[in-house]
């Protein structure tokens, strides 16, 4: 990313939330903006988008919900000072922390992420299954992708941490991990909210959205599912208007902590 043309410039949520990204590696999409949709926050909360990338779930959820303060945590330094241009540039305010997600509570408090400190934390970990997923050439994508052994158990650890009690997760994680995902946030989470998300009407959910408070005792609750397209492939109506910003999902009207 040494040079002008490896960056574009992208608009998403219907051209209301304009991004620079690399042209390569980890880009954009539907999971980021869906996870947004999916998050519930107050004016005046604190919200940590961790893994930010280029900031864009957590610019999105900024979109719809003024007011917040947004923490985006991001590793790679590149896309850091993508994710801080792109908050200016939105005249979304947000503090960008360069940070690995598996740092130790004293990385992350140093950078003012402390031990029960933070309201919301939205995510969408790297989640492909290596062993059925061949990784990209490209290390940046392949790193953005492909999930480890050890991948739920530390981002979630990372934000158990962080979050206060009562405090709220919300991630996206691939269909057939639904498994993984609950165990992963038996300890210390409960009150799950689950809403499958289907390429197309009437096939299997490829992808899971799952909402999980911080010590909370309530009944495991699941969604109908969200449609992309219609089963003729044609885009589904709903799904529009929330990709577009119009518009947010079951599990962020379940409300803020």
């Amino acid at each position: 990313m040494s040079d002008a043309a490896a960056i574009s410039e992208d608009a998403v949520l219907g051209g209301r939330l304009r991004l620079r990204q690399p042209t390569s590696g980890h880009r954009a999409g539907h999971d980021a903006i869906l996870l947004a949709a999916a998050t519930a926050a107050r004016p005046g909360h604190r919200v940590v988008d961790l893994g930010a990338g280029v900031g864009t779930a957590g610019l999105a959820l900024a979109c719809r919900i003024g007011g917040v303060a947004l923490t985006l945590v991001e590793r790679e330094p590149e896309l850091a000072r993508l994710a801080q241009h792109n908050a200016r540039a939105n005249q979304l305010p947000a503090d960008v922390v360069t940070l690995e997600v598996g740092a130790d509570a004293a990385a992350f408090a140093a950078a003012g992420l402390g031990p029960d400190s933070v309201d919301v934390v939205l995510m969408n970990p790297p989640f492909h299954d290596a062993a059925r997923h061949r990784a990209s050439p490209d290390v940046a994508r392949a790193t953005a992708h492909m999930a480890t052994a050890t991948t739920l158990e530390v981002w979630t650890h990372a934000a158990r941490r962080m979050l206060k009690s009562g405090g709220v997760l919300t991630l996206i994680w691939r269909a057939d991990g639904l498994g993984e995902v609950l165990a992963a946030l038996a300890r210390g989470f409960g009150s799950f909210g689950v809403q499958p998300v289907h390429g197309q009407a009437g096939r299997p959910a490829i992808r899971i959205l799952v909402r999980a408070v911080k010590g909370g005792r309530a009944p495991l609750q699941i969604w109908p599912g969200v449609m992309l397209n219609e089963a003729a492939g044609v885009p589904h109506a709903d799904a529009v208007r929330v990709l577009e910003g119009q518009g947010a999902l079951a599990l962020a009207g379940l409300g803020a902590p």
